[in-house]
């Protein structure tokens, strides 16, 4: 059976973590989808437009996988757009008791032809999240080895003008 896969998340900013489980993911499906949640309830420091374009170059050479921002239900997404796997990173336990319950609730909610496959992080990796990188870079950390380049620089850029805007 093909396999068509979707790796959904916030990525605000997408990490080496999340662009590891990306790799490994696209080696195991014919095609993967990487979807960004547009949540409006949640306050975000990346529009859904700028974090496509800068996981659309992190992910360039994969050749199997594409970028997408949706909105709503998860299982609505799956059922609408034909995914038979739903992939999940898990970096803790703890994120496997968030994870399998929201798992539970979805597979209640997803086509009978889905499954939910969770990948473990890398070791070296399980401390990384999105909400740290933002932290520590906003307090002038140095966050170049937890992202992809082309975030970094971005995150630098963004910043800058922040800088200009408010004077500080």
């Amino acid at each position: 059976m093909e396999t068509k896969a979707l790796y959904a998340g916030s990525f605000d900013p997408i990490t080496i973590g999340h662009l590891d489980l990306i790799k490994r993911a696209s080696k195991l499906h014919k095609e993967l989808v990487v979807g960004i949640i547009r949540n409006p309830n949640k306050s975000a420091m990346l529009l859904p437009e700028e974090r496509k374009q800068l996981i659309e170059k992190a992910v360039a050479p994969l050749k199997n996988v594409s970028v997408d921002i949706f909105e709503g239900l998860l299982a609505d997404y799956v059922n609408s757009h034909g995914f038979n796997v739903v992939i999940r990173g898990l970096r803790t336990t703890s994120d496997f008791d968030s994870e399998i319950q929201m798992a539970q609730m979805n597979a209640s909610l997803f086509s009978d032809n889905v499954e939910i496959v969770f990948l473990m992080t890398d070791p070296k990796f399980s401390f990384v999240s999105s909400s740290m990188i933002k932290e520590v870079h906003d307090l002038g950390g140095d966050v170049g080895d937890l992202v992809p380049k082309c975030v970094l620089e971005y995150l630098d850029n963004k910043k800058k003008e922040n800088k200009k805007k408010t004077g500080r």
